[in-house]
């Protein structure tokens, strides 16, 4: 059938007038309808509830005068109501604010879209009206506002993940702190975003979808996959349980994500919070070597609260007397030699003298212990093979080793070891000088030993 044979609209039957009152009826806005000489043919429930007049006060007054608008403003009011149908395209659907009267003489200021209603043949026959209280209007508008600024000016990163825990609506500082785009996010499981923290992730957002919004914000540790340097981003979190309003009881549409990183904030924190707590542990190290009549007792004192939160393991080496080298060999005479003096034992446990004292470790060239020796310097050692821990005669399972030199005086008197495990990381360079810190006292208690 060619557009020109289309047939006439045929009259509404009592079906559709049933379903046409339902319609209007459960409509979210209000709505009202004129002939083509300004009669009112239809109020829905929601201009009732709006105005306070009831369908059978609306229905058939000739307009809305001294009765839903003021006698003043009446006509101005009917003519541009009516007016939209003799405009043309755009004209033809017209957006106005108006006041309105209710029934109990208040006024209401409403925003109305108002279009034409054609006949069959185009001819147009009426007009209806759909509005809605300004203030109403003005709440979505700015909720809607809010939404765009979110995901357009934000300086937290906004994600909306949908029920099946995927990415729907990406903000940009989101898609910078993932380090991708954001239409390349959308749809994506977040394992393929998150190496460390999707689990927690997941969780929590599991956690939103069933038991609501969290009270209050948190921080999640994560690595980005793909990310060559495994570097961990701390980031504050939030949550919010998104439900659609249309349904008798929320139903959870998705989970509003939203995120911001705090690394560098944390990092400075836990740093702070490291310096004190090792401040307080010399303090109280220092007080107690106070009470040793031993030198050898206070200097294990000393390592017995520095490895509190610091190593696993560590060992006391001193420099022999030159004079104990063999005399055969003159370049072995000039070489550095460690004789064990103290030490942790096998498992973790209080720092002990040995009870072999005087007997050299076997350290072979290039040993961290001698490196410190030769450069008067810290010496660190990362990411160890348990072959290599065994090379370098520590205990099994070190994976890192920090050597901090003895002096005092201007004179070496050995060397601190201090060793960790896998479940600790490499010693960096603030470790290092807390090092050298608790090897000075230890090598002034140890003066007085000598001095004996």
């Amino acid at each position: 059938m060619q557009p020109s044979d289309a047939q006439p609209a045929q009259p509404l039957t009592g079906v559709d007038e049933r379903l046409l009152a339902a319609l209007l009826a459960s409509m979210d806005a209000a709505l009202c309808a004129f002939d083509a000489d300004g009669v009112v043919t239809h109020w829905n429930a929601e201009a009732a509830r709006v105005l306070g007049w009831s369908p059978d006060d609306a229905i058939g007054r000739p307009g809305l005068a001294g009765w839903a608008v003021r006698s003043a403003d009446a006509e101005d009011l009917m003519g541009r109501l009516l007016g939209v149908m003799t405009g043309q395209g755009r004209q033809e659907r017209q957006v106005n604010e108006f006041p309105l009267l209710t029934k109990d003489g208040h006024r209401v200021l409403v925003r109305a879209q108002t279009a034409a209603v054609h006949a069959p043949d185009g001819r147009p026959v009426g007009v209806y009206c759909a509005f809605s209280e300004v203030h109403a209007q003005i709440d979505l508008e700015r909720s809607i506002a809010l939404s765009d600024a979110l995901f357009q000016e934000a300086s937290w990163g906004v994600v909306l993940i949908d029920a099946d825990l995927r990415p729907a609506v990406v903000n940009d500082h989101a898609a910078r702190l993932l380090r991708t785009g954001r239409e390349s996010l959308l749809g994506r499981p977040l394992g393929e975003l998150l190496d460390q923290g999707v689990d927690e992730l997941e969780n929590a957002l599991h956690h939103v979808l069933s038991e609501g919004t969290p009270p209050a914000p948190l921080d999640l540790w994560v690595t980005l996959r793909g990310d060559a340097e495994r570097r961990r981003r701390c980031w504050r979190v939030g949550f919010v349980r998104l439900g659609s309003p249309l349904g008798e009881e929320p139903v959870p549409l998705g989970v509003g994500w939203l995120f911001q990183d705090v690394t560098d904030d944390r990092k400075a924190s836990g740093e702070a919070s490291r310096l004190r707590f090792r401040t307080t542990q010399l303090r109280r190290a220092a007080a107690a070597a106070a009470e040793c009549e031993d030198p050898m007792e206070a200097a294990t004192g000393y390592l017995d609260y520095a490895l509190a939160g610091f190593a696993d393991h560590v060992l006391l080496d001193l420099l022999a007397p030159r004079d104990t080298a063999p005399d055969d060999d003159a370049e072995t005479a000039a070489a550095p030699r460690l004789v064990r003096a103290a030490g942790t034992p096998g498992g973790p446990g209080p720092c002990l003298p040995v009870a072999s004292a005087g007997i050299p470790a076997r350290y072979e060239d290039g040993h961290p212990a001698l490196q410190a020796v030769s450069r008067t310097g810290p010496v660190r050692a990362a990411d160890l093979s348990p072959r290599r821990a065994e090379e370098l005669r520590w205990p099994d399972g070190t994976v890192a080793g920090l050597c901090a030199v003895l002096r005092n005086r201007g004179r070496t008197v050995g060397v601190l070891t201090f060793l960790r495990g896998a479940g600790r990381p490499p010693f960096d360079r603030e470790d290092a000088a807390y090092a050298q810190d608790v090897a000075a006292r230890v090598a002034s208690a140890l003066d007085l030993r000598a001095g004996e």
